[in-house]
């Protein structure tokens, strides 16, 4: 039994995968600088809304933007002797065309990689969390690059604190785009905004991506995932082809299944003998 952990700055999401299949996932506010213990209990909690414990888990794959985090799961693993793969430029076996591999968050590596195996490329995933990211795959599964936007409850947090009179408001698909009161005006222009900006940001790396690719712009599949990918006013953004709010989970257990390393094994793998043709597909379902 796999556990696959996805660590964000606002969540802490993981499932459990069994057999190759991600059979269930939860989601959490992710904690500030949690003590190992603090975030053992966390974990161990959650395992138990899937009728698991701990004692079951064999390995883990991590992705992680948060190190306070990740240093205290692996103050747990390594007592519990767990081994962890954790995801970045040196786990995840794709191409990286940047000046500064490095800089790259792993979640967005794991993306590049999932979105390969499980819906082909060119590719554009948008991961809709804290801050929406756009992650660019070239046609080998290199990963090109893309843009980051502040998310959408940043802008709407910002409006309710740096105002004196704009109220917090809840995430809805506004019914009208003329606003009759405050807080439908500013659902409209959140909502209806933030789908103009990222339909503006898509075409214009589609078209790019499609130009230095050699391709049509049309042939480029788009994945939206992340926190607020299930949101219903994603579904009215022209041009995505899928909705995968798990993208990164299934990534980090494609990750695992390609890697050389094994459960065993008492360090993370290199993924230097994962497979690297553009066309292989993973047995993780989409």
């Amino acid at each position: 039994m796999l556990l696959v952990v996805d660590v964000g700055n606002s969540n802490l999401t993981l499932g459990l995968v069994v057999d190759g299949a991600l059979t269930g996932s939860r989601r959490v506010t992710t904690p500030g600088a949690p003590t190992a213990d603090e975030l053992e209990v966390l974990l161990g909690s959650l395992l138990e809304l899937e009728g698991r414990r701990f004692g079951e888990i064999e390995a883990i794959a991590l992705a992680s933007v948060v190190p306070a985090v990740s240093e205290a799961l692996v103050v747990i693993t390594d007592r519990r002797a767990i081994p962890v793969l954790e995801a970045s430029i040196a786990t995840v076996p794709i191409p990286v065309r940047l000046e500064r591999p490095a800089e790259v968050g792993a979640d967005r590596l794991v993306n590049a990689l999932a979105v390969q195996r499980l819906y082909g490329t060119p590719a554009i995933v948008v991961d809709f969390g804290t801050a929406t990211t756009f992650d660019v795959v070239a046609h080998d599964g290199a990963y090109l690059g893309g843009a980051i936007a502040p998310g959408l409850e940043i802008g709407l947090e910002a409006l309710a604190q740096r105002t004196a009179r704009l109220p917090h408001i809840e995430l809805r698909m506004p019914e009208r785009a003329i606003g009759t009161d405050t807080e439908s005006a500013m659902r409209s222009g959140a909502i209806n905004g933030y789908i103009g900006l990222t339909r503006e940001l898509l075409d214009r790396l589609r078209g790019e991506l499609a130009a230095d690719e050699g391709g049509e712009p049309s042939l480029i599949r788009t994945v939206a995932t992340g926190g607020l990918a299930s949101q219903p006013w994603v579904r009215q953004i022209a041009g995505i082809d899928a909705i995968d709010p798990e993208l990164t989970l299934k990534g980090l257990a494609i990750l695992h299944q390609e890697s050389a390393w094994q459960p065993s094994g008492s360090a993370a793998g290199t993924g230097g003998s994962a497979r690297d043709d553009a066309g292989s597909r993973s047995r993780v379902a989409p």
